[in-house]
Protein backbone atom coordinates (compact mmCIF):
# COMPACT_ATOMS: atom_id res chain seq x y z
CA UNK A 1 0.00 0.00 0.00
CA UNK A 2 1.21 3.65 -1.03
CA UNK A 3 0.82 5.19 1.70
CA UNK A 4 1.19 8.72 0.87
CA UNK A 5 -1.48 8.07 -1.78
CA UNK A 6 -3.91 6.69 0.16
CA UNK A 7 -3.70 9.31 2.68
CA UNK A 8 -4.23 11.81 -0.39
CA UNK A 9 -7.26 10.20 -1.22
CA UNK A 10 -8.96 9.90 2.31
CA UNK A 11 -8.16 13.69 2.61
CA UNK A 12 -10.14 14.73 -0.19
CA UNK A 13 -12.78 12.48 0.71
CA UNK A 14 -12.74 14.04 4.08
CA UNK A 15 -12.50 17.78 2.08
CA UNK A 16 -15.23 16.86 -0.85
CA UNK A 17 -17.49 15.06 1.02
CA UNK A 18 -17.59 11.81 -1.43
CA UNK A 19 -15.77 9.29 -3.13
CA UNK A 20 -17.10 10.23 -6.13
CA UNK A 21 -15.98 14.15 -5.99
CA UNK A 22 -12.52 12.91 -4.66
CA UNK A 23 -12.30 10.80 -7.62
CA UNK A 24 -13.01 13.80 -9.88
CA UNK A 25 -10.56 15.92 -8.27
CA UNK A 26 -7.71 13.63 -8.45
CA UNK A 27 -8.50 12.13 -11.87
CA UNK A 28 -9.46 8.89 -10.75
CA UNK A 29 -12.16 6.57 -10.62
CA UNK A 30 -14.27 6.18 -7.48
CA UNK A 31 -14.06 2.67 -7.07
CA UNK A 32 -10.64 3.15 -6.29
CA UNK A 33 -10.67 6.37 -3.70
CA UNK A 34 -13.16 3.83 -2.12
CA UNK A 35 -10.59 1.04 -1.90
CA UNK A 36 -8.15 3.32 -0.65
CA UNK A 37 -9.94 4.12 2.55
CA UNK A 38 -11.22 0.96 3.19
CA UNK A 39 -7.32 -0.02 2.87
CA UNK A 40 -6.20 2.70 5.19
CA UNK A 41 -9.21 1.71 7.70
CA UNK A 42 -7.74 -1.81 7.76
CA UNK A 43 -4.50 -1.05 8.41
CA UNK A 44 -5.59 1.15 11.16
CA UNK A 45 -8.15 -0.65 12.74
CA UNK A 46 -10.76 1.75 12.34
CA UNK A 47 -13.76 3.04 10.73
CA UNK A 48 -12.97 6.41 9.11
CA UNK A 49 -15.97 7.27 7.34
CA UNK A 50 -19.67 6.95 7.74
CA UNK A 51 -20.63 5.39 4.46
CA UNK A 52 -24.28 6.38 2.67
CA UNK A 53 -26.21 6.42 -0.33
CA UNK A 54 -26.04 9.89 -0.63
CA UNK A 55 -22.67 11.15 1.42
CA UNK A 56 -19.82 10.74 3.33
CA UNK A 57 -19.05 11.57 6.55
CA UNK A 58 -16.72 11.42 9.20
CA UNK A 59 -16.11 9.39 12.48
CA UNK A 60 -13.84 10.89 15.53
CA UNK A 61 -11.22 9.09 14.81
CA UNK A 62 -11.47 9.77 10.86
CA UNK A 63 -11.71 13.38 11.65
CA UNK A 64 -8.25 13.28 13.86
CA UNK A 65 -6.85 11.46 11.22
CA UNK A 66 -7.87 13.76 8.86
CA UNK A 67 -6.31 16.44 11.07
CA UNK A 68 -3.42 14.94 10.78
CA UNK A 69 -3.08 13.13 7.55
CA UNK A 70 -3.45 17.35 6.29
CA UNK A 71 -0.47 18.31 7.75
CA UNK A 72 1.57 15.34 6.83
CA UNK A 73 0.62 16.34 3.05
CA UNK A 74 0.96 20.04 3.77
CA UNK A 75 4.59 19.43 5.36
CA UNK A 76 5.06 16.99 2.15
CA UNK A 77 3.76 19.11 -0.01
CA UNK A 78 5.86 22.17 1.29
CA UNK A 79 9.39 20.22 1.01
CA UNK A 80 8.76 18.96 -2.34
CA UNK A 81 8.40 22.76 -3.10
CA UNK A 82 11.41 23.92 -1.60
CA UNK A 83 13.61 20.94 -3.21
CA UNK A 84 12.42 22.38 -6.60
CA UNK A 85 13.08 25.77 -5.69
CA UNK A 86 16.43 24.44 -4.78
CA UNK A 87 17.09 22.84 -8.21
CA UNK A 88 15.14 26.55 -10.04
CA UNK A 89 17.16 28.96 -8.51
CA UNK A 90 21.12 30.14 -8.30
CA UNK A 91 21.66 29.37 -4.30
CA UNK A 92 22.66 26.70 -2.56
CA UNK A 93 26.54 25.12 -1.96
CA UNK A 94 28.60 24.38 -5.98
CA UNK A 95 31.23 21.75 -5.26
CA UNK A 96 33.98 21.91 -8.33
CA UNK A 97 37.19 19.58 -8.53
CA UNK A 98 39.98 20.02 -11.31
CA UNK A 99 43.87 18.75 -12.13
CA UNK A 100 45.68 21.28 -10.11
CA UNK A 101 47.55 22.75 -12.78
CA UNK A 102 44.58 23.87 -14.63
CA UNK A 103 43.11 25.32 -11.27
CA UNK A 104 46.63 27.19 -10.47
CA UNK A 105 46.15 28.92 -13.85
CA UNK A 106 43.28 31.04 -14.93
CA UNK A 107 40.55 28.86 -13.47
CA UNK A 108 40.84 29.99 -10.08
CA UNK A 109 40.47 33.64 -11.41
CA UNK A 110 37.07 32.85 -12.34
CA UNK A 111 35.93 30.82 -9.76
CA UNK A 112 36.80 33.90 -7.83
CA UNK A 113 34.92 36.25 -9.93
CA UNK A 114 31.72 33.89 -9.83
CA UNK A 115 31.83 33.72 -6.38
CA UNK A 116 32.12 37.33 -5.92
CA UNK A 117 28.70 37.94 -8.50
CA UNK A 118 26.84 35.16 -7.33
CA UNK A 119 26.89 34.93 -3.35
CA UNK A 120 24.31 32.72 -2.55
CA UNK A 121 25.97 29.99 -4.45
CA UNK A 122 28.76 28.78 -1.84
CA UNK A 123 31.48 27.40 -3.44
CA UNK A 124 33.96 24.31 -2.64
CA UNK A 125 36.95 24.28 -4.91
CA UNK A 126 39.67 21.74 -4.62
CA UNK A 127 42.86 20.97 -6.67
CA UNK A 128 43.98 17.42 -7.60
CA UNK A 129 42.87 14.36 -6.15
CA UNK A 130 41.05 13.51 -9.53
CA UNK A 131 40.26 9.57 -10.71
CA UNK A 132 41.32 8.38 -13.86
CA UNK A 133 37.49 7.31 -13.99
CA UNK A 134 35.88 10.36 -15.36
CA UNK A 135 32.31 10.12 -13.15
CA UNK A 136 34.14 9.58 -10.32
CA UNK A 137 33.59 13.35 -9.28
CA UNK A 138 29.87 12.36 -8.75
CA UNK A 139 30.56 9.41 -6.11
CA UNK A 140 32.70 12.15 -4.29
CA UNK A 141 30.17 14.78 -4.20
CA UNK A 142 30.96 17.20 -6.81
CA UNK A 143 28.73 18.77 -8.78
CA UNK A 144 31.19 20.01 -11.60
CA UNK A 145 34.93 18.47 -12.81
CA UNK A 146 37.10 19.93 -15.00
CA UNK A 147 39.57 18.25 -17.80
CA UNK A 148 41.55 19.28 -20.99
CA UNK A 149 40.56 16.00 -22.73
CA UNK A 150 37.68 15.33 -24.99
CA UNK A 151 35.62 12.69 -23.22
CA UNK A 152 33.22 10.34 -24.76
CA UNK A 153 31.02 8.87 -21.13
CA UNK A 154 27.53 8.58 -21.62
CA UNK A 155 27.22 8.86 -17.99
CA UNK A 156 27.89 12.36 -17.74
CA UNK A 157 28.05 15.33 -20.14
CA UNK A 158 30.22 17.68 -21.10
CA UNK A 159 30.91 21.28 -22.38
CA UNK A 160 33.52 22.99 -23.89
CA UNK A 161 34.66 26.57 -21.87
CA UNK A 162 37.82 27.69 -23.22
CA UNK A 163 40.97 27.17 -25.08
CA UNK A 164 44.19 27.10 -23.42
CA UNK A 165 47.43 28.25 -25.66
CA UNK A 166 50.54 26.28 -25.15
CA UNK A 167 53.78 27.28 -25.93
CA UNK A 168 57.26 25.50 -26.86
CA UNK A 169 59.84 27.43 -24.97
CA UNK A 170 63.18 28.09 -23.51
CA UNK A 171 65.39 30.86 -21.65
CA UNK A 172 67.40 32.73 -23.59
CA UNK A 173 70.72 31.53 -21.37
CA UNK A 174 69.41 28.23 -22.35
CA UNK A 175 69.29 28.93 -26.28
CA UNK A 176 72.57 31.26 -25.83
CA UNK A 177 74.60 27.80 -24.62
CA UNK A 178 72.24 24.99 -26.25
CA UNK A 179 71.34 27.04 -29.68
CA UNK A 180 68.14 27.16 -31.31
CA UNK A 181 65.68 24.39 -31.84
CA UNK A 182 65.40 23.58 -35.53
CA UNK A 183 63.58 21.06 -35.89
CA UNK A 184 60.90 18.92 -33.88
CA UNK A 185 63.36 15.98 -34.01
CA UNK A 186 65.78 18.04 -31.75
CA UNK A 187 64.17 17.64 -28.65
CA UNK A 188 66.14 14.39 -28.07
CA UNK A 189 69.52 16.63 -28.21
CA UNK A 190 68.28 19.02 -25.79
CA UNK A 191 67.45 19.06 -21.81
CA UNK A 192 63.31 18.15 -21.49
CA UNK A 193 61.15 20.02 -18.40
CA UNK A 194 57.97 17.44 -18.78
CA UNK A 195 54.81 17.62 -16.38
CA UNK A 196 54.18 14.04 -15.10
CA UNK A 197 50.89 13.63 -16.91
CA UNK A 198 52.19 14.70 -20.05
CA UNK A 199 55.75 13.03 -21.38
CA UNK A 200 53.93 13.05 -25.33
CA UNK A 201 54.36 16.78 -26.66
CA UNK A 202 52.49 17.61 -30.10
CA UNK A 203 54.45 19.75 -32.03
CA UNK A 204 52.24 22.10 -34.83
CA UNK A 205 49.01 22.06 -36.75
CA UNK A 206 46.99 20.11 -39.14
CA UNK A 207 49.03 17.87 -41.18
CA UNK A 208 52.18 19.11 -40.00
CA UNK A 209 51.11 18.22 -36.32
CA UNK A 210 53.75 15.38 -34.97
CA UNK A 211 54.06 13.65 -31.79
CA UNK A 212 57.35 13.37 -29.67
CA UNK A 213 57.62 11.38 -27.07
CA UNK A 214 60.37 13.56 -24.37
CA UNK A 215 63.05 10.65 -23.34
CA UNK A 216 65.74 13.35 -23.04
CA UNK A 217 63.70 14.67 -19.20
CA UNK A 218 65.67 16.88 -17.32
CA UNK A 219 63.57 17.99 -14.47
CA UNK A 220 60.02 16.83 -14.42
CA UNK A 221 57.03 17.74 -11.81
CA UNK A 222 53.29 17.80 -11.97
CA UNK A 223 53.35 21.33 -11.34
CA UNK A 224 53.52 23.69 -14.60
CA UNK A 225 54.55 26.04 -12.38
CA UNK A 226 57.78 24.51 -10.98
CA UNK A 227 58.22 23.50 -14.49
CA UNK A 228 58.16 27.54 -15.59
CA UNK A 229 60.49 28.11 -12.49
CA UNK A 230 63.04 26.03 -14.19
CA UNK A 231 62.80 27.12 -17.16
CA UNK A 232 63.47 30.63 -16.29
CA UNK A 233 66.52 29.71 -14.59
CA UNK A 234 67.99 28.00 -17.85
CA UNK A 235 67.26 23.97 -17.31
CA UNK A 236 65.89 23.49 -20.61
CA UNK A 237 62.88 23.65 -22.67
CA UNK A 238 59.17 23.37 -21.89
CA UNK A 239 55.91 23.23 -22.77
CA UNK A 240 54.29 25.75 -20.76
CA UNK A 241 50.34 27.25 -20.64
CA UNK A 242 50.57 30.57 -22.35
CA UNK A 243 48.61 32.98 -19.29
CA UNK A 244 51.45 31.73 -16.57
CA UNK A 245 54.59 32.29 -19.25
CA UNK A 246 53.00 35.60 -20.61
CA UNK A 247 55.22 38.11 -18.52
CA UNK A 248 58.36 36.31 -18.94
CA UNK A 249 57.81 36.14 -22.33
CA UNK A 250 56.84 39.52 -23.03
CA UNK A 251 60.25 40.56 -20.88
CA UNK A 252 62.40 38.46 -23.09
CA UNK A 253 63.34 36.16 -20.38
CA UNK A 254 61.72 33.35 -22.24
CA UNK A 255 61.53 32.83 -26.05
CA UNK A 256 59.24 30.99 -27.83
CA UNK A 257 60.41 27.84 -29.93
CA UNK A 258 59.85 26.85 -33.60
CA UNK A 259 57.26 29.92 -34.17
CA UNK A 260 56.75 28.54 -37.39
CA UNK A 261 55.11 24.75 -35.87
CA UNK A 262 53.04 26.39 -32.72
CA UNK A 263 51.87 24.02 -30.16
CA UNK A 264 47.96 23.57 -30.63
CA UNK A 265 45.84 24.68 -28.01
CA UNK A 266 44.15 22.31 -25.65
CA UNK A 267 39.78 22.86 -25.06
CA UNK A 268 39.19 23.31 -21.35
CA UNK A 269 35.93 21.20 -20.59
CA UNK A 270 33.55 21.33 -17.57
CA UNK A 271 31.97 17.69 -17.07
CA UNK A 272 28.81 17.25 -15.23
CA UNK A 273 26.23 15.02 -14.11
CA UNK A 274 23.95 13.07 -16.71
CA UNK A 275 20.39 14.40 -15.18
CA UNK A 276 18.44 15.90 -18.36
CA UNK A 277 18.07 19.55 -16.90
CA UNK A 278 21.04 20.86 -14.93
CA UNK A 279 20.59 22.61 -11.55
CA UNK A 280 19.79 25.81 -12.07
CA UNK A 281 23.33 26.71 -9.95
CA UNK A 282 25.37 24.63 -12.52
CA UNK A 283 23.96 26.48 -15.40
CA UNK A 284 24.56 29.34 -14.07
CA UNK A 285 28.14 28.90 -13.02
CA UNK A 286 28.99 27.60 -16.67
CA UNK A 287 27.55 30.12 -18.52
CA UNK A 288 29.70 32.53 -16.27
CA UNK A 289 32.77 30.69 -17.14
CA UNK A 290 31.95 31.18 -20.47
CA UNK A 291 31.53 34.53 -20.71
CA UNK A 292 34.90 34.84 -18.43
CA UNK A 293 37.02 33.56 -20.73
CA UNK A 294 35.38 35.11 -23.62
CA UNK A 295 35.73 38.30 -21.71
CA UNK A 296 39.42 37.46 -20.84
CA UNK A 297 41.22 36.35 -23.84
CA UNK A 298 44.50 34.10 -22.80
CA UNK A 299 47.48 35.12 -25.17
CA UNK A 300 48.75 32.94 -27.71
CA UNK A 301 52.48 33.32 -28.97
CA UNK A 302 53.52 32.58 -32.11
Amino acid sequence: MDRILVMRSFVTVAKVGSFSGAAKQLGTSGSLISRHVADLEKQLGVRLVNRTARSVSLTEPGLRYSEFANRILDEIDDEDEKIAQLHDRPEGPLSIICPKWIGSLDLGDAIAAFSVAHPKIAVRFELGGMSDRTYDFLDSGFDIAFHTRDLRDSSVRLKKIASLPFVLVASEAYVKEHGELTNPNDLNNHDCLVHSNDPVWRIGHGHESTLHKIRNVAFSSNSYIALQKACVHGRGIALLPSRPAYDDLMNGTLKVLLPELPVPSRSLYAIYGPAQQAPRKVEVFLAFLTEWFSANPIPAFE
